[in-house]
C-alpha cells in the first residue's frame, strides 16, 4: 500500500512510518529554535520584570533559562530577553545575521551561568540550542531583506517606546519597596532618567533601587546599542526597475503582451524582476514583509515561463521570502502550481468587454443608457486619445487633475495599477477625459473626469484609474466608460478590461434563489466588508456593461501562509500604511502606485 506524503507520489506506509520515527525534518529546526527562543526570552523578560515570578513556582524553571544570571538577574535577563525575542523572527526565516547573533548570544548566557550561578542545566539548555544552531546551520542561509537606515529610526522609535513602557513596569512593580508616594510622573521621569543609566527621583528600600537601575540602564543600552547597529550597518535598498530591465520587458509585452491584461503592469518602477535563463520570460515582483509578491501571469514566451518561475523561487528561497503571486489568470494559476507545488485560489474576476458585442441598445443596458443621455444633454463632452496624441501643457492639467481628485492620501495599487500618467515611453496609453464647456474657472479648467488605460497587446486596452471632481454630476465613470469603448474601434482596440471585482462569483450566487445558508452568509460577510474595501459596489458597477467575467487567482504555498500574504498584498495595495510618519520617510526617487484598477469609494457611490 502506498500513499502520496509531501509531493512523494509513492510512498509506502513503512516509510511513512520511519519519517515519523526520524522526528522533524532538517528544515523544520529554524521554526523550533526560533520558537524556542521566543518561550525563553518571555520567560527572561518576566523573570526580570516581576520580583514573584522569580519567587513563584517557575523560578526552578527560570534558574535554568539564558538570562536569570546572579547579582545583575534583573538586568541581563532584561537584555538576553529582549535580544532573544528580537532573534526569534530573523531565526524562523533561516536569515543568518539571526543565526550568527545567537551563536554568540547562547554560549556567552551559557558561561554567566556556569560562573555566576554553577548551574549546569542552565548550561546545557543554552549549549542544546546553541548545538541545533551548529549542527543545522546550513539551514540559516537566507540572504538579508531590503532596508535602508530608516530603519534605524523605527528601531530607536519602536524599541524606545518598548523600554518606556517596560521602564514603567519595573518602577511600579515593588510598591512595598517605594519610599514614599511618588506621582505618574515621577516614576516616568524616573524612567527616562534611569534609561540613560542616571537616577531618578523614586527611591526603593534595600537592594531594589539597584535593580530597578540596572534594568532601566540595560534596556536604555540595548536600546542605544540596536539603534547604533542598524544605523551603521551596510545598506540593501529595495530593487527597482532598471532602464535596462523596463526595456527588455517592453521588448517582451511588444512581442507576448496579448496574453494577459496586466502585463503592461509589470512595468511599474517600484518593482524588480527576474528572467528566465534564455531571455524569453521574466516575472515582476515586490517584496513587502517578508513577502514576495508576484502581479499577474509571468511576461513573455509561455514555454519559458518555467525558467523565470524557477529564478523566482529560487530568489525566495536565498532570502526566505514567502513567495506568492496575486492576480493570476487560470492558464498562469496552472502554470505556476505545475512548476511550483504551490496552491491557487480563485480570488475574483475581471470584468472584460468585448468592443464588437457592446452596444447600448436593450433592456438590460436601460439604466446606463439613461445616464449617459442625461450627462450629455447637461453639455458634457468627452475626448478619447492616446496620450502620444495630447499636448503636453494639457497632458501635465490632466496629471494634476488626476492626483489632486485622488479620493485618499495614500497612492494605491500593485497588480493592477501603473502608477504615472504621461510618461513619454507610456504613448500607446489611452486617456479618456470629460470637460464641461463655460465652466474653466476652477483649477483645472473645463476638465471634471480622468479614465487612464494602458495598452493590452495590439488590439485591447486595460483600465488603470478612475478620477473625477466631486463637484462634477454623477455618472461621470459611466460616460467615459462609454465613450471610450464607442471609440475604441477606431483606435483599434477590440476588448477592454474594465475594474477586478473580488469575490464576484461568491456574491452573484449568494444573491440567487436557492443559495444555501453557508454561501448566503458568505455573501453577507462580503457585503459588510464592501463599507471598507468596495466589494459589492465594483462588482455591481463592472456589472452594468454587460461584460464576460475572466477569474483571478491567488496562488501561495500553505494555507498558514495567508493571513500573512492578505496583509502584505493590502499594503502593497495602499489599502494598509505601516510606514514612518510622513516627515521621517525616505523619499522616493519615483512616482508609485495609484488605484487597484478601482475608483476611490465616493466615485463609485455617485456612479
Amino acid at each position: 500500500m502506498s500513499v502520496t506524503v509531501d509531493g512523494d507520489k509513492s510512498v509506502s506506509v513503512p516509510q511513512r512510518m520511519r519519517r515519523l520515527l526520524r522526528g522533524p525534518r532538517p528544515e523544520s529546526v529554524p521554526v523550533v529554535v526560533g520558537t524556542a527562543c521566543t518561550v525563553v526570552g518571555l520567560i527572561d523578560v518576566a523573570a526580570g520584570v516581576f520580583p514573584r515570578f522569580r519567587h513563584s513556582r517557575m523560578h526552578t524553571l527560570a534558574e535554568v533559562l539564558p538570562g536569570a544570571l546572579g547579582p545583575f538577574a534583573a538586568a541581563l535577563s532584561l537584555s538576553a530577553g529582549m535580544l532573544l525575542l528580537l532573534l526569534a523572527h530573523g531565526l524562523k526565516r533561516h536569515k543568518r545575521r539571526a543565526w550568527r547573533a545567537a551563536v554568540v548570544l547562547l554560549p556567552a548566557g551559557a558561561a554567566a551561568q556556569f560562573a555566576y550561578r554553577h548551574s549546569v542545566v542552565g548550561v546545557l539548555v543554552s549549549l542544546t540550542l546553541c548545538y541545533l544552531l551548529v549542527r543545522h546551520r546550513d539551514q540559516f542561509r537566507a540572504l538579508p531583506d531590503p532596508r535602508s537606515r530608516w530603519r534605524a529610526l523605527a528601531n530607536f522609535v519602536l524599541l524606545g517606546a518598548g523600554s518606556l513602557a517596560l521602564g514603567l513596569v519595573i518602577v511600579s512593580v515593588h510598591p512595598g519597596r517605594v519610599v514614599g508616594d511618588p506621582s505618574i510622573a515621577d516614576r516616568l521621569q524616573h524612567v527616562l532618567y534611569g534609561l540613560f543609566g542616571v537616577e531618578g527621583p523614586v527611591d526603593y528600600a534595600g537592594r531594589t533601587s539597584w535593580t530597578v537601575a540596572y534594568s532601566l540602564g540595560a534596556l536604555g543600552l540595548l536600546t542605544a546599542v540596536t539603534t547604533i547597529y542598524l544605523a551603521f550597518r551596510p545598506e540593501h535598498p529595495a530593487a527597482r526597475l532598471t532602464e535596462d530591465d523596463e526595456s527588455r520587458l517592453r521588448a517582451l509585452l511588444e512581442t507576448h503582451g496579448g496574453r494577459d491584461s496586466l502585463g503592461h503592469f509589470a512595468l511599474r518602477r517600484d518593482k524588480a524582476v527576474v528572467f528566465s535563463p534564455s531571455g524569453k520570460a521574466a516575472v515582476c515582483y515586490r517584496v513587502v514583509s517578508g513577502v514576495m509578491l508576484a502581479g499577474g501571469d509571468p511576461i513573455g514566451d509561455v514555454e519559458a515561463w518555467p525558467g523565470a518561475i524557477e529564478r523566482f523561487m529560487d530568489e525566495a528561497k536565498a532570502h526566505s521570502w514567502t513567495p506568492a503571486v496575486m492576480g493570476c489568470s487560470e492558464r498562469g494559476g496552472e502554470v505556476w502550481t505545475r512548476e511550483t507545488g504551490l496552491t491557487a485560489l480563485e480570488l475574483g474576476d475581471e470584468a472584460v468587454v468585448d468592443v464588437a458585442d457592446f452596444s447600448l441598445a436593450g433592456r438590460a443596458m436601460r439604466n446606463v443608457r439613461q445616464m449617459v443621455g442625461r450627462i450629455e444633454r447637461n453639455g458634457y463632452e468627452t475626448r478619447v486619445r492616446r496620450a502620444r496624441d495630447i499636448g503636453a501643457t494639457e497632458l501635465e492639467r490632466i496629471r494634476r487633475a488626476a492626483a489632486d481628485w485622488r479620493g485618499t492620501d495614500t497612492e494605491r495599487g500593485f497588480s493592477m495599477a501603473l502608477g504615472r500618467i504621461g510618461d513619454p515611453a507610456d504613448g500607446d496609453c489611452v486617456i479618456a477625459t470629460a470637460h464641461l464647456p463655460g465652466s474653466g474657472d476652477g483649477p483645472h479648467g473645463d476638465l471634471k473626469a480622468v479614465l487612464h488605460f494602458v495598452p493590452w497587446g495590439r488590439d485591447g486596452m486595460s483600465l488603470e484609474l478612475m478620477r473625477r471632481d466631486r463637484s462634477a454630476d454623477p455618472g461621470m465613470n459611466e460616460l467615459l466608460i462609454v465613450a471610450s469603448l464607442q471609440a475604441a474601434g477606431k483606435l483599434g482596440i477590440a476588448r477592454v478590461s474594465l475594474n477586478f471585482a473580488m469575490f464576484r462569483s461568491a456574491l452573484a450566487r449568494g444573491e440567487r434563489l436557492g443559495a444555501g445558508p453557508v454561501l448566503r452568509c458568505w455573501r453577507g460577510l462580503l457585503i459588510f466588508l464592501s463599507r471598507w474595501f468596495q466589494i459589492e459596489s465594483l462588482y455591481k458597477f463592472n456589472a452594468k456593461f454587460r461584460p464576460r467575467w475572466e477569474p483571478r487567482f491567488v496562488v501561495f504555498r500553505t494555507s498558514r501562509d495567508l493571513p500573512r500574504i492578505g496583509i502584505a498584498a493590502m499594503q502593497a495595495e495602499g489599502f494598509v500604511n505601516l510606514s514612518l510618519p510622513r516627515p521621517f520617510r525616505s523619499p522616493s526617487p519615483r512616482p508609485c502606485g495609484h488605484t487597484l484598477r478601482s475608483a476611490p469609494e465616493h466615485e463609485v457611490r455617485a456612479a
